[in-house]
């Protein structure tokens, strides 16, 4: 796993001492070296790489990394340029369109969120080939709900975009009142049609990143 070198550490570094955390890397190392895994073992911690904690403004919760070859690279939803847009993506930029305006692009590449603040973390970050959620379970979900709490904690205006139901339910771990939190359904294509369509979960963002002082997201991705 690629080192994590910016202002995460200080909330997350204490982790790396826990015993779930020591049996969680004895088993995501042997997975690599018996499996194939996604993403690569270098972008494992994209998210918190591409998004310091003193940037965060907004959260998007996913679930396990795409189990595709060539689709995962750390950002939940997000898929490597020139690889076919998941559908559960293409219904995201479909609400997008309906609720901003935004032109649906020919990519599913959202680092550009990413650097904008918008924290694209999956709850569980690697997972074995064609085999989805084959690593829930061994430690990731503790990890990556302190990193939600380090979110949590910060002491401003954040928005948490909580899509399905797994992601909803880590609503119970948020107390700060200076966020915003908006849950919906997922937008796969099995539940999109209960709700995420029409939540118009951006604009409120948005609106709600205005009122309190801060610079809006850009949330159109450029073709390329």
């Amino acid at each position: 796993m690629a080192a994590i070198a910016n202002d995460w550490l200080i909330p997350l570094q204490s982790e790396f001492k826990k015993d779930y955390y020591k049996e969680l890397y004895r088993f995501v190392d042997q997975e690599y070296k018996t499996h194939t895994i996604y993403p690569k073992a270098e972008d494992i911690f994209t998210a918190l790489h591409l998004t310091p904690l003193h940037d965060v403004k907004v959260v998007i919760l996913g679930q396990d990394p795409y189990h595709g070859p060539g689709q995962a690279h750390g950002l939940c939803f997000s898929v490597q340029p020139q690889v076919e847009i998941p559908p559960s993506l293409q219904n995201i930029y479909q609400e997008l369109h309906d609720d901003l305006g935004c032109k649906i692009p020919n990519n599913g590449y959202l680092v550009k969120w990413a650097k904008q603040g918008v924290l694209l973390l999956n709850t569980v970050l690697t997972v074995r080939a064609h085999d989805a959620n084959s690593h829930k379970g061994h430690g990731w979900e503790n990890f990556t709900d302190a990193i939600i709490q380090a979110v949590d904690a910060e002491d401003r205006p954040i928005v948490f975009l909580l899509w399905g139901t797994p992601a909803g339910r880590k609503a119970e771990m948020l107390h700060n009142p200076k966020h915003l939190i908006l849950k919906a359904p997922h937008p796969s294509p099995l539940s999109a049609y209960r709700g995420f369509f029409g939540c118009k979960h951006f604009s409120q963002c948005n609106d709600f990143l205005i009122r309190h002082g801060e610079t809006l997201i850009d949330w159109q991705i450029e073709d390329i």
